[in-house]
């Protein structure tokens, strides 16, 4: 088959294939056009893309199925994929982060970039969706108009133009049996609440019934780091969080169970140790002058009776919430050393998200610094996911009319083709 023939069966546009593949959009033109053939693991990566649309199988082992949206390095997918989940859709805009998510997760489907551009009938049937999507607030000129012309209106007017329209208009399409959703613990305030009174509408309004919890992350991880999450279920299963066991914060491991050992027990690996006994790198040391700027910047700010300054941890403590911007001075969380301090290395990092697990596999970190630092500081804590996908798992699994494992077609409402799912 041709670049075009292959593109086509993949349901890729130019700019996707450009986006996936990372080279110039000009340059997937040319082999749009036939002037120039692609190389050998670019055709192989397209067929590979066609084989698994039209080819998904859902495998008997499967629990359930389930999508991950605004996926980010896949902390969602890892913590419902720990209790018997399997994923058979992902997107996520961010080159970078799927550059980390491909690394740690092989898998026989590919990763969709922009979801807003993303019909909902090519994304499969489902279980599950999950989605840790970014909030915005809503603008509430145009369904006021309605109401004062007395037209009728819905979540498509109040959320359009928001990342959650996505979601919604993905739930409204397949009706999966269940959805996850996370997001920073200021949603329920954010735009003097406005922006969660029409999230909760919409789920009303799609017919969903959820419930949802702040959980701080500190009984798992030595990170104080609270995130609510909100499930739903299609029917009404009786779904709350007041019976889920929430890890004791003041119980929770303290940082040395993430930081480097430093002592020869642990293998090396560079760029983030050095020497045979795996001492943290130099590089993450703050210089003399950014330690010095950190210091009269808290102290200016002590002076005034504000709280704004670094957050200095030693290995019996818990440390603040890590933020996208760790990479630019490392403020919120500094490490305690002999002589100035330093910044968590990426591999803490990933130990400090819960994507490492003691005498587990590594995860992979296959971008810079500044971008691996942020992606963990923009990830969920995979250990809570887990937790919570737990706690729903009775919800997901008992509200199904049929053995779980077994198989219906559902087709798409276009009638193209068929796409297996579970009940």
């Amino acid at each position: 088959m041709t670049f075009s023939e292959l593109r086509e069966s993949a349901g890729l546009t130019l700019q996707e294939v450009a986006a996936d593949s990372g080279y110039h959009v000009r340059t997937v033109r040319r082999w749009e056009n036939g002037e120039v053939v692609p190389k050998k693991p670019v055709m192989e990566q397209l067929k590979r893309i066609a084989e698994s649309r039209h080819d998904y199988v859902v495998r008997p082992e499967d629990r359930f199925t389930f999508i991950d949206l605004f996926a980010g390095i896949g902390g969602m997918r890892k913590g419902f994929e720990a209790v018997g989940g399997r994923c058979v859709f992902t997107s996520e805009w961010d080159k970078y982060a799927r550059m980390t998510y491909a690394e740690n997760f092989p898998s026989d489907h590919p990763i969709a970039g922009d979801i807003t551009k993303i019909p909902p009938q090519d994304i499969p049937a489902h279980d599950v969706l999950v989605a840790g999507f970014p909030c915005q607030p809503f603008s509430i000129a145009g369904v006021s108009k309605k109401n004062a012309l007395r037209r009728p209106h819905g979540f498509r007017d109040k959320t359009q133009g928001t990342l959650f329209f996505d979601i919604a208009r993905i739930l409204e399409y397949h009706r999966p049996k269940a959805f996850l959703l996370e997001n920073v613990k200021n949603l329920e305030r954010h735009d003097r609440g406005n922006t969660f009174r029409v999230i909760r509408e919409t789920l009303e309004e799609l017919g969903y019934h959820y419930d949802w919890k702040i959980i701080d992350a500190k009984g798992w991880v030595p990170q104080h780091r609270e995130r609510i999450f909100i499930a739903g279920f299609r029917e009404d299963l009786g779904f709350s969080f007041d019976s889920m066991q929430i890890n004791d914060p003041k119980k929770g491991p303290k940082l040395r169970t993430v930081l480097h050992a430093q002592n020869g027990t642990e293998a090396p690996e560079p760029p983030f140790t050095e020497g045979r006994y795996g001492r943290v790198s130099s590089r993450y040391v703050l210089t003399p002058h950014m330690w010095d700027y950190l210091q009269k910047y808290a102290e200016k700010h002590r002076a005034r009776g504000n709280g704004f300054g670094f957050g200095l941890v030693g290995p019996d403590e818990t440390a603040r919430t890590l933020s996208a911007r760790y990479y630019k001075d490392g403020s919120e969380i500094l490490i305690r050393t002999p002589g100035i301090p330093r910044r968590l290395t990426p591999r803490e990092c990933a130990r400090l998200m819960g994507f490492d697990v003691p005498d587990g596999p590594r995860f992979s970190i296959p971008v810079s610094d500044t971008q691996a630092y942020r992606q963990f500081g923009n990830a969920v804590v995979v250990p809570v996911v887990e937790s919570v996908a737990r706690h729903m798992l009775p919800f997901i699994l008992g509200g199904a009319q049929e053995a779980v494992g077994q198989l219906r077609l559902t087709f798409d409402r276009k009638g193209s083709q068929p796409m297996p799912a579970h009940v």
